[in-house]
Order: C-alpha cells, then sequence, then structure tokens
C-alpha cells in the first residue's frame, strides 16, 4: 500500500489520507494528571481568564495563553506543570528553576507548580504582568522590522 510514515508518530498514513499528529486539546494533554495537579491546572487557568481577552489553545504538548503573541505557556508533566512565563526581564526567585532568553525583547521564565496552594502571589502577579506585557513586546519587534512598501507595477 503506498503511503508514508509519519515522522513525529511513526503512525502509517495511506498516500492519499489526511493525517495531523500534533492537534491536541486541553483535555487530553490534562486527563491523566493526579488530582493535586488537576486542581492546580484548574486554579492556573482560571486566574489566567481573569485577566481579560485572549486565545487559550491546546498545541502539541503545550497549552498556550497567549493575546496577540504568547505571553506563558504550560507543559502538563506527570509529577508537575511546567509553567514557561514571557516577560521582559530574568525573575529571581526560588519558584524559578530556569531562565532562558527568548528572542532580544523576551526572557522565558520557568517555575514548576505542584499544587493548587502554590497558584497565588508571585506567580500570579508575573503571569498578570507577562499578559499586561505582551502587547508591548510584540509591538516592539513589529516596531523595529522595517516596513515594505508594496510593489507597484509600471503603467505601460
Amino acid at each position: 500500500m503506498p503511503g508514508r510514515e509519519c515522522y513525529h508518530c511513526k503512525q502509517w498514513i495511506g498516500e492519499d489520507e489526511a493525517h495531523d499528529c500534533w492537534t491536541t486539546t486541553e483535555a487530553a494533554l490534562t486527563r491523566d494528571l493526579p488530582e493535586d495537579l488537576q486542581d492546580a491546572w484548574q486554579r492556573l487557568r482560571e486566574t489566567a481568564v481573569s485577566f481579560g481577552d485572549q486565545r487559550i489553545y491546546a498545541s502539541h504538548k503545550s497549552i498556550m495563553f497567549a493575546r496577540r503573541s504568547c505571553y506563558f505557556f504550560v507543559r502538563p508533566k506527570r509529577r508537575f506543570l511546567e509553567v514557561c512565563v514571557f516577560l521582559d526581564r530574568p525573575l529571581k526567585a526560588s519558584q524559578v528553576r530556569r531562565v532562558d532568553r527568548a528572542s532580544k525583547s523576551k526572557v522565558v521564565n520557568v517555575i514548576r507548580i505542584t499544587h493548587r496552594d502554590e497558584v497565588e502571589a508571585p506567580i500570579t502577579d508575573w503571569l498578570r504582568e507577562a499578559y499586561e506585557l505582551s502587547d508591548a513586546l510584540a509591538g516592539k519587534v513589529e516596531a523595529k522590522r522595517p516596513r515594505t512598501k508594496p510593489k507597484t507595477r509600471a503603467k505601460r
């Protein structure tokens, strides 16, 4: 049977068959979490929703929270939730496990959450800061890009 093997999921796909192994949902990513992490996830999501208008969507193994661009995402793991918060500065706190430069204007601060009670200040303050800062950081990137004029055809 003609076709190919998917590079990601190793499933055999027929020649004219549609395939999208990257499609997932929040429910699929959180369904097997222990009860403590389920509670922590719900509180984290409710906190983010309270900030205002945004998109929340699942992408591969993460749940993304975005305005114009992603301001934080969560990777559900068996024993913890890995929360990656995009700010314009590194955080210096015991909750922050790792800090990496994500771009010229963004720094990703990686936090581990293991219980619902951890979803409180200062973590919720950092999430709100990231939410409020996300449009400004996205605007900085757009402002630095040179604007190109559409090509016009010469009249004959």
